[in-house]
C-alpha cells in the first residue's frame, strides 16, 4: 500500500505541475500559427518519456516543421504540419484532436498479421452457446475453459471475476465432478481501457503478493529526467486464486491496459502467452491543450519490468505462433488450437507422471 501511495503522490504532484505549466504556456504563447507549433514542440520535448528508446532527434523533427508553418495559414494546413510532427513518435498514445480531424499512428498494428478474427473464432469456437457474463464471452472447449475479452475499457465487477476463475476450476463433489485441464484468456484485438480492469483481473492469478513492474515518472525537462523506480505489486484477491495452466493469446493489436496485463501476466508461474507481439503502449498518457483550443496527449510515464526492460515497445510471447493461411482459409485459429493443444499435452504429462 505504500509503493502504492507513494505512485499515486508522484502522478498527482506531475499533474499538478502540468497544470502549472499549462497556465504558464497560455500566457506565454499568443494563438497564432507559430506560437502554438512552439507550444506543442516544446511541451513534447520537456515531458515525452521515450525519445532515447526510439532512438528520435526531436531538434531534427523541429528543423524539419518550422519552416512549413508560417502565421495567417489554414487551420487544416497548420494541423498536418502537427499531425506530421507527432507522426514520428510512433506512440499510439499520441494524437492531435482538432474540431474537424484526429491524428494517430497506428502502424504498432497496421504494419503487421492480424492473427485474429472473431468470425472464425464465434463460428467455429464460441458456436451459439457460450456464456456473456459481463463483458466476458466464454464457453468451455475440450475440457479447456476459455475466455475472450474485447477490450478493458468494458468494465466488471470483483465479483464477476470471482465467478470466472471458478467457473473453470476443477472441482470434486458428492453431486458432480468437473475437471478442466487449464484456461486460455484470449485479449486478441483489445485496445486497452482501463488500468483498473487490469488489476482486478491479474489479482485472480497469483496466490501471494509479487512484484510485477516498475513505474517512472517524469521530474524535470530534460529527456532523461525520471523518478527513482516506483514498484508496483499484485495483490491476491478474491474468494479463489487459478493455479491451473493458463494460456493468454496476443497478436499487434493488443494495446496500452492489455499491453500491462500480458507483462503482468507472464510474472506468474503457470501462466504461458502466446500468438504476436503485443503493439505496446508503455506509458501512462496525459492531455494537453494548445493556444487554440486544439487538445493532443502523449506519453508522460515509463513502465519497464522488474528486470528493467522497457514495455512501450510491446511485450513479446512465450512461445511465437501465427495463423497461417492454410488454417485461415479453413476457418481455423492457429493460435487458439496450438493454446488447446499445449494445455492438454501439460494436463496429460501431469497424469502420466502421477500414475
Amino acid at each position: 500500500m505504500t509503493q502504492l501511495r507513494n505512485g499515486l503522490l508522484i502522478l498527482a504532484f506531475s499533474l499538478l505541475m502540468f497544470a502549472c505549466e499549462e497556465a504558464l504556456i497560455r500566457d506565454e504563447y499568443d494563438n497564432n500559427a507559430v506560437d502554438v507549433f512552439n507550444s506543442l514542440w516544446t511541451t513534447v520535448d520537456e515531458n515525452y518519456t521515450f525519445f532515447d528508446l526510439k532512438g528520435i532527434d526531436w531538434d531534427a523533427v523541429y528543423e524539419a516543421n518550422r519552416p512549413r508553418v508560417k502565421n495567417g495559414m489554414r487551420n487544416d494546413s497548420l494541423f498536418n504540419v502537427l499531425a506530421d510532427m507527432l507522426f514520428v513518435l510512433r506512440d499510439g498514445h499520441v494524437n492531435l484532436q482538432a474540431g474537424f480531424d484526429l491524428s494517430r499512428n497506428w502502424d504498432w498494428y497496421l504494419d503487421y498479421p492480424q492473427n485474429f478474427d472473431f468470425t472464425t473464432l464465434e463460428r467455429n469456437y464460441l458456436g451459439d452457446d457460450y456464456e456473456i457474463t459481463g463483458p466476458f464471452l466464454h464457453r468451455a472447449i475440450d475440457s479447456v475453459g476459455y475466455i475472450y475479452y474485447k477490450s478493458f475499457e468494458d468494465d466488471f465487477s470483483e465479483s464477476i471475476a470471482d465467478y470466472l476463475v471458478t467457473l473453470y476450476a476443477s472441482r470434486v463433489s458428492d453431486e458432480d465432478t468437473i475437471i478442466y485441464r487449464g484456461l486460455i484468456i484470449d485479449v486478441r484485438d483489445n485496445g486497452g481501457g482501463s488500468i483498473g480492469n487490469v488489476n482486478t483481473l491479474v489479482s485472480r492469478f497469483t496466490d501471494e503478493r509479487r512484484h510485477v513492474q516498475n513505474w517512472y515518472y517524469k521530474d524535470g525537462p530534460g529527456h532523461n529526467d525520471l523518478t527513482e523506480p516506483v514498484k508496483k505489486y499484485v495483490d491476491p484477491k478474491g474468494d479463489y486464486q487459478y493455479k491451473a495452466p493458463v494460456v493468454v493469446l496476443t497478436n499487434r493489436s493488443c494495446y496500452s491496459a492489455t499491453n500491462f496485463f500480458v507483462q503482468i501476466m507472464k510474472n506468474f508461474p503457470n501462466v504461458v502467452v502466446m500468438g504476436d507481439n503485443t503493439g505496446g503502449g508503455g506509458g501512462l498518457p496525459i492531455n494537453r491543450e494548445l493556444p487554440n483550443g486544439w487538445t493532443y496527449r502523449f506519453s508522460s510515464t515509463v513502465t519497464t519490468t522488474v528486470a528493467g526492460e522497457n514495455i512501450e515497445n510491446g511485450v513479446a510471447p512465450d512461445i511465437r505462433v501465427d495463423i497461417t493461411d492454410e488454417d485461415k482459409q479453413a476457418g481455423r485459429d492457429t493460435i487458439l488450437e496450438e493454446a488447446l493443444r499445449l494445455i492438454n499435452r501439460v494436463y496429460d504429462e501431469g497424469s502420466s507422471r502421477g500414475s
